[in-house]
């Protein structure tokens, strides 16, 4: 904590698609309050819903933006996905439908993954489900597995428009189980607050930028996180009454941050 003579050190969480970029696109302003960010020392992480990429995937993507981001800065559902399970059932056994960024996050925490009587029923991004996998993974559950899935996205952002993604997956599985699933991903607070121990952070200090009322901004008040709406994603100036919550702030971009990421209240 800050004494009351010396001005309030922050640290900031934040949201990937929609606050620093969209697609494979820099939002105008994105490096240069990263740049400040790092010039400053004041710690940061980037968080994003989507399980599909590992870290250093989603590392070299945001290179490809102009955006050069740390490893160990970004931290996915499919890490806090891993994170949780690690903690309830250490070296457990999990069938995955899912990509490299969840398999890998939970071969790192030794988990077996089979279709052999799992313990859990990991649900997380691809953009090719396979009704397979999906016939498999409602059996698995049927026959007593723990469903967990890492986000409740229901749909992601494509060039051509809007693709099925978690949370509409986790709905076919539902309905065919009756077995609702425990997601980890925002707006779960948990995400939040694993990226604040994994940055070493304090939430009385910390404070969470994104650019959705009902994902980012939720999941920061509920972790007792300062927050700040961005307006280059989904939510709008409109959209923040419809809400029974307020964030803490609504700018128009991360480039209204540049020269007051120190103060930026």
């Amino acid at each position: 904590m800050s004494s009351p003579d010396e001005p309030q050190r922050w640290t900031y969480l934040m949201d990937m698609d929609g606050v620093l970029v969209h697609e494979d696109h820099l939002i105008p302003g994105a490096d240069a309050f990263v740049a400040e960010l790092e010039a400053n020392d004041i710690p940061f992480i980037v968080l994003t819903n989507n399980s599909i990429r590992t870290p250093r995937d989603l590392q070299a993507r945001l290179e490809r933006t102009g955006l050069k981001i740390p490893e160990s800065a970004i931290w996915t559902s499919a890490l806090a996905t891993a994170n949780f399970l690690g903690n309830q059932r250490p070296r457990g056994s999990a069938y995955v439908v899912g990509e490299s960024g969840l398999t890998t996050a939970l071969h790192d925490i030794g988990y077996v993954l089979t279709d052999s009587n799992p313990d859990y029923v990991v649900l997380g991004e691809t953009r090719t489900y396979s009704f397979e996998a999906i016939t498999t993974a409602i059996r698995l559950v049927e026959k007593g597995a723990r469903f967990i899935a890492t986000n409740p996205d229901a749909t992601g952002p494509s060039r051509d428009g809007s693709l099925p993604a978690t949370g509409s997956v986790a709905a076919l599985i539902t309905k065919a189980t009756g077995r609702e699933p425990y997601y980890v991903g925002k707006p779960n607070a948990l995400m939040m607050r694993s990226a604040l121990r994994a940055i070493g952070g304090h939430s009385e200090s910390t404070l969470m930028i994104g650019d959705r009322m009902d994902t980012d901004v939720v999941s920061g008040l509920e972790a007792g996180l300062q927050t700040i709406l961005v307006l280059t994603g989904i939510s709008t100036t409109a959209s923040v009454e419809h809400y029974p919550y307020r964030p803490t702030k609504v700018i128009n971009s991360v480039a209204d941050l540049v020269g007051r990421t120190q103060s930026p209240f």
